[in-house]
């Protein structure tokens, strides 16, 4: 077996050497930061370190479960993930089934092309943009309102239009690009068994409903789970650059809580312990939805 496994090894050298770079990578920004996860039971200071600052176990814990805050973020990042698995979570898949519907290549590059560029834009200029579209005196949404006798509306201040605007900039920007997931997916389907549908008189609904989604569902399956180990980690960059004081009802979750208490607070021992938290539920969420699709569907993770 040893003998075996060191020939494998000098026959196939040149790719595991093509993998030092990427197993380097992972050791230094990832398994090697984990030794800071030490700083959530600690009372921790910059000037004395890691090592020397003092120890005080689940306190930082109990300071984040006893806080106005803890259920505020909790359900804030729950409602927004979950809005996310409702509504986003759909919107490649819908666009991805229209897609390989179209007869037209030429059309559906230009849908293609249209619809995964904004992918591509940094999220910090789509926040721009949706801020001058739904601004009160210049945006563009405004002026429609305005035109039809409605009244003008500061968009962004306003707690029950927040999780909206978020969940709909991140459909836009996101939903070509993951779509392109599902395509490849279709194309995996063995054209045969629309051949057979329709001479057995199957339409296109039916042909869409009993071979297409049982086709691409392993791919949905894990793409699922994926989400749902993901269900606490919202896009955070998005959220602060979109938030501010008078939307934090609705606004402020778990990850937008770490920066604040980490970063402008210096609270770092409390952003820690809210980040593994945080972790813990993500990684307790994977396992739970691979299981509940391996049970399920026979399809998972591992």
């Amino acid at each position: 077996m040893f003998r075996r496994l060191i020939k494998d090894l000098l026959r196939d050298r040149r790719l595991y050497f093509m993998l030092i770079p990427f197993v380097l990578w992972y050791i230094v920004f990832l398994y090697k930061p984990m030794y800071g996860l030490v700083i959530a039971f600690k009372d921790y200071s910059v000037f004395r370190g890691i090592a020397d600052s003092p120890w005080v176990g689940f306190e930082n814990f109990q300071l984040f479960f006893n806080s106005p805050y803890f259920s505020r973020t909790l359900i804030n990042t729950v409602m927004i993930s979950f809005y996310s698995l409702i509504f986003a979570f759909p919107a490649p898949i819908i666009l991805a089934l229209l897609l390989n519907e179209v007869r037209n290549r030429v059309f559906k590059r230009w849908v293609q092309t249209l619809t995964y560029l904004p992918h591509f834009i940094s999220v910090v200029v789509v926040a721009g943009i949706v801020t001058n579209f739904l601004a009160p005196t210049t945006g563009i949404v405004n002026h429609f309102i305005a035109l039809f006798g409605g009244e003008r509306q500061y968009f962004l201040v306003n707690p029950d239009y927040f999780r909206t605007i978020f969940i709909g900039m991140g459909i836009w920007k996101d939903v070509g690009f993951n779509a392109i997931i599902y395509l490849a997916a279709l194309s995996a389907v063995n054209p045969e068994l629309y051949e057979a549908a329709v001479i057995d008189g199957a339409n296109r609904w039916k042909q869409t409903l009993h071979i297409t989604l049982p086709g691409i569902w392993p791919t949905v399956s894990i793409m699922l789970i994926l989400a749902i180990g993901n269900l606490l980690d919202v896009s955070y960059e998005t959220i602060i650059l979109l938030y501010q004081p008078a939307t934090y009802a609705t606004a402020d979750v778990i990850s937008t809580y770490v920066y604040r208490s980490g970063i402008q607070e210096m609270k770092y021992g409390l952003s820690v312990a809210v980040g593994l938290f945080n972790s813990l539920v993500g990684f307790i969420l994977i396992i739970a939805a691979n299981r509940l699709s391996n049970k399920l569907t026979q399809n998972g993770l591992w």
